[in-house]
């Protein structure tokens, strides 16, 4: 028998219990051009966020899982393969964060989309919101974390601005795993903004066919242990910590959580669907449907310069949700300062 000296018995017992983070890539956040920035963790791609004025609000396509694994659609940005056949939902390109009813108080809208008192920025009808970059700030960056901040406009059906948005992305290289954290300032800088009470919000993703509950053998999960779509112990309606889209890509097995905040000033409900949504939605109250905000009517109001913070990770990982140490990875995302 082979017996450890004491104190290197106590070194192996101190080691962190997130083993596989030895010396991760270092993250590089690259401005592209003025129409993309592209995040990287060493030479492997983790997403492209897309700000060119001609989108309806900035995304990012790809959603890359370590390992390459292209978690998110690629519809409409690329064409429909036999593989990935979807083309519904034209707005839900990749990831995004927006809100579907957006109503700046003492403001004509001369142009509206059907069935929303103020404006629409989820979806792309007719007379929807923009949601347009207009600066991009430094880089910066450091060993595994990176980040980078763009000041947004967002503009009524008719190009005129009701609010203004300083939205900065981190990324955190983990090795087995990738994590980018959104810090969302929302700034009612032109009167006051109310945000109106629908399911159709906000911090979203789109996942691809393969991972879908319906047409591929994909899984939701929230933190409480629900799992699936409908149903009482399912997903949609309720509100959780987080939410896990986890299914088969290319071979492996991949997924996407997003993670809420809990400093957040309104706990979010989810809008997921078996199709392939996946959204963490703050502002929705009895008439989105969601089953937890039944009887709740407490809009969510900003008086003419107030602000509004809301924070969200986005983790991208491989293994399913257990091997994955989601539920782990959720708690650290928490305590992350910078």
């Amino acid at each position: 028998m082979c017996l450890l000296p004491l104190g290197l018995l106590a070194t192996v017992f101190a080691l962190p219990a997130f083993s596989a983070d030895a010396e991760p890539a270092d993250v590089d956040i690259k401005v592209v051009d003025k129409d993309a920035i592209e995040f990287r963790c060493g030479k492997a791609l983790v997403g492209s966020y897309h700000i060119a004025p001609t989108v309806a609000k900035p995304y990012m396509w790809p959603l890359n899982a370590p390992g390459g694994l292209t978690v998110t659609r690629a519809w409409p940005m690329e064409k429909a393969t036999p593989e990935e056949k979807s083309t519904d939902h034209v707005h839900q390109k990749s990831l995004w964060f927006c809100h579907g009813d957006v109503i700046p108080e003492g403001i004509e809208l001369k142009t509206k989309v059907k069935n929303v008192t103020g404006v629409d920025f989820w979806a792309e009808e007719k007379g929807h919101g923009t949601i347009t970059c207009v600066k991009v700030g430094a880089v910066e960056q450091k060993g595994n974390h990176g980040r980078v901040t763009t000041t947004n406009e967002w503009l009524t059906g008719d190009g005129v601005k009701i609010m203004d948005e300083t939205r900065t992305i981190h990324l955190y290289n983990y090795g087995k795993a990738y994590l980018l954290v959104l810090d969302i300032d929302l700034q009612a800088s032109v009167c006051p903004i109310t945000f109106g009470d629908t399911k159709e919000g906000s911090m979203g993703v789109r996942v691809r066919d393969s991972v879908t509950e319906e047409k591929g053998k994909g899984k939701l999960t929230n933190a409480d242990g629900k799992v699936g779509e409908k149903g009482a112990d399912g997903v949609w309606g309720q509100t959780s910590d987080w939410c896990d889209y986890t299914g088969p890509v290319e071979g492996k097995t991949a997924g996407v959580a997003i993670f809420a905040d809990p400093t957040n000033p309104m706990k979010s409900t989810w809008h997921s669907r078996g199709y392939g949504l996946m959204a963490a939605n703050p502002f929705g109250r009895d008439k989105s449907g969601f089953p937890a905000m039944k009887g709740k009517t407490d809009l969510v109001k900003l008086a003419k310069g107030d602000r509004l913070k809301l924070r969200y990770g986005v983790f991208l990982h491989t293994d399913d949700v257990k091997q994955a140490e989601v539920a782990e990875y959720y708690k650290r995302f928490t305590k992350l300062k910078d």
